[in-house]
């Protein structure tokens, strides 16, 4: 249906930038709005401010958070375990005002990436500080607004058409504080406002005890294998055989390094080793065509979400990706993701993990491997989610990943024949049930947070429509 209205020239704003939705926005959907009894709210109310313009040296040691704007997605916090030098120094944080965070606020990207949203919750992400990429919003209490509504207004499509239409810049898209100040936001009646923040407290509140869960089952791998796996170093160089090389017909350095080496050796010392093409079966995903990407402001209701290497987010499936497809696509394919199956990528991002939970509704790329146990890997006692927690272990999944790595062109590539080479450490049953149990708890609490975060977005699309 094409909707035609009129704009006055002199009713052009934002820079005379010429964006339709926006102004769809501001003369049909606002004006009904205001005529049928709402209120809005201009962020420049609140205090809006980003962090710190100049650069903090990193490391990927310890120290306090800092965050990347692509660690910003829809609802959530992600910790990318595999590219992040997530930490600065205690010494640079304090002498920094400006990077400190409040609890509650709510962050924002507006450099590059722009118009994801989440809320800081600092039990789940410990103190953390921000850059120049990330805008904070802090709402105080008894607002006319809460940071939970205005995450989730942020995600919506009025949300997001004002934030897109005020963004500048051709090669690197930019929000400035100016025109993020400027964005009205609607207020809802008190008893859609109270559940929006409920579903969303409780949403939260689900993700941080998931988190916990699964840190304590990574924690009993640790402890479980006999020895610091964490203190084994390599060498920065070293030397090889000629025929070594050819033997294995690798010719990668990485293959070669002395750290991984030593670490599966110490393995191989302790506990028995077994390959992943003996214990399970996996395909890849598929792919689909950029051709038939719908983006997340443009998808319709019965759009399946396309899930490529970057959309896996604090080990699941992002439930907001930025592509979807038409469902006839979806219902046209046969290898098709299922609960509890294990997801390593294996193209461009090279070992990121993550589970499927009963209710991810998606398609996987052809970049990243389904993997499942088999008869024999079950006869074992191992479990979807033992396989999970060993390949998400740094020390474990990921080196041994980085290791049958080549690159094609600027490319890394895992091909599958390579992955199944991949050797995982069997612990004894009591410990591999443990984890088991510990990471089936926190899948099912993620789970149980996904249908509240629709919730919230079917609840402000048909109160505001």
């Amino acid at each position: 249906m094409l909707n035609c209205f009129e704009v006055s020239t002199k009713n052009l704003s934002r820079g005379d930038s010429l964006v339709p939705e926006y102004y769809y926005y501001l003369t049909v959907v606002k004006e009904n709005n205001i005529k049928r009894g709402m209120k809005y709210i201009n962020l420049g109310k609140f205090h809006v401010s980003d962090g710190e313009h100049s650069a903090i040296p990193r490391n990927d040691k310890d120290g306090i958070r800092y965050l990347y704007g692509r660690n910003i997605r829809e609802g959530c916090i992600d910790f990318d375990h595999i590219s992040d030098l997530p930490f600065i120094d205690e010494e640079d944080y304090e002498k920094i005002p400006r990077i400190h965070l409040k609890q509650n606020d709510v962050l924002i990207p507006i450099v590059g990436t722009i118009g994801k949203s989440a809320i800081y919750k600092e039990e789940y992400v410990g103190i953390a500080g921000i850059p120049r990429h990330i805008a904070h919003i802090t709402i105080p209490e008894k607002s006319e607004i809460t940071p939970e509504y205005l995450s989730v207004f942020f995600r919506s499509k009025y949300g997001k058409v004002q934030l897109y239409s005020l963004t500048t810049g051709n090669i690197q898209p930019l929000l400035s504080l100016t025109n993020l100040k400027s964005v009205d936001v609607p207020i809802a009646s008190n008893e859609l406002m109270e559940k929006i923040t409920k579903n969303e407290e409780e949403a939260n509140k689900l993700l941080i005890e998931s988190q916990k869960l699964l840190d304590q089952a990574f924690k009993i791998f640790y402890d479980s294998l006999g020895f610091d796996i964490k203190k084994i170093k390599g060498e920065f160089s070293f030397v090889l055989s000629s025929k070594e090389i050819l033997e294995k017909n690798i010719w990668t350095p990485n293959h070669y390094n002395t750290m991984y080496k030593d670490i599966h050796e110490a393995l191989k010392s302790k506990l028995k080793l077994i390959s992943l093409g003996e214990i399970t079966d996996s395909n890849h995903g598929v792919e689909v065509g950029s051709e038939n990407y719908n983006e997340y402001i443009d998808k319709s209701a019965n759009d399946i979400p396309f899930i490529r290497t970057s959309d896996l987010v604090n080990y699941e499936v992002d439930l907001y990706p930025d592509f979807y497809v038409a469902k006839e696509i979806y219902d046209g394919i046969k290898n098709l993701p299922k609960k509890n199956d294990v997801l390593l990528t294996k193209d461009g991002k090279i070992g990121a993990t993550a589970m499927i939970t009963g209710n991810d509704l998606c398609i996987i790329s052809s970049g990243t491997q389904m993997i499942r146990l088999n008869e024999y890997g079950k006869k074992l006692g191992l479990s979807q989610e033992y396989l999970f927690v060993v390949l998400s272990v740094k020390e474990v999944g990921y080196y041994e990943a980085l290791k049958r790595t080549v690159v094609a062109a600027t490319i890394p590539h895992l091909r599958p024949e390579r992955m199944k080479e991949i050797e995982i450490p069997i612990l004894d049953k009591k410990n591999i049930d443990k984890i088991s149990k510990l990471v089936s708890d926190a899948f099912e609490l993620k789970n149980q947070r996904k249908p509240l975060l629709k919730e919230n977005d079917l609840l402000f699309e048909t109160y505001f429509k």
